[in-house]
Parts: structure tokens; sequence; C-alpha cells
């Protein structure tokens, strides 16, 4: 028997997956932003409380403001029609990819971090 709204969505199930399927079931209750900018704050919003926390210290509620950053993430691109998975695959496989060329065009061995970054601009174009 079913006591929440929630209720349905596994915590065993892949951390963006639960997150977007989460937010779907409470948005068919109306608790959702009706508008995008609502959402674009909320994830200004938690950066910044991200950044408090790492400034002050405290390791642990800096976790839980991760966490709340990517939830709210997740939620920006629910309200784009992205698949938070699909959007984070190809942000790594450009990674990947740019990466790639600073290791063929760089000796990451003996390059500075201002070297490495110089190449990954190149890589960018």
């Amino acid at each position: 028997e079913r006591t929440s709204v929630l209720d349905g969505v596994p915590k065993g199930m892949p951390a963006l997956l639960r997150a977007e399927k989460l937010q779907k079931k409470a948005s068919k209750v109306g608790f959702d932003w009706p508008e995008i900018h609502g959402v674009i704050d909320k994830v200004e919003e938690e950066i910044d409380e991200l950044r408090d926390e790492v400034m002050v210290g405290d390791e642990k509620k800096a976790i839980e403001e991760l966490g709340d950053l990517f939830f709210a993430l997740v939620n920006l691109s629910r309200h784009l029609g992205v698949n938070p998975e699909l959007c984070l695959n190809e942000a790594s496989n450009k990674f990947e990819r740019r990466f790639r060329y600073v290791e063929e065009n760089c000796n990451l061995e003996e390059a500075t971090l201002e070297e490495m970054d110089r190449v990954w601009e190149e890589a960018k174009k």
C-alpha cells in the first residue's frame, strides 16, 4: 500500500534517474517551479550554499550541499527536456576528447598547469 506520491521509486536506482523520477512525481501534484527561471535561481542558490560550506571548511555540510546542487541540476535538465544521464555522458566524452588532445600535445610529467591549460584551450577550438 502506497502512502506517498513518491512511493515506487527504488532507492537502489541510479542516482540521476532516481532524482528525475522523484521530481516528476512531485511535479504531477504541482510541487514544481512554474517556469525555468526559478530552477536556475535554485541552482545558483545551491552553488552559493556549497561555496559557503567549503569556505568554512565543513566537509559534511559541503557534501550535503553538493548533493543538493546535483539534485537541482537534474531538475534543470528536466525543465529543459534533457536526459541528465545523456547530458553528463556527452560532457564526459567532450572532456575525454580534450584531455586526450592535451596528452598528445603536452608532456604531462613536465608541463605546468598553465601549459596544460593553454593546450586545453587549443583543444576547445
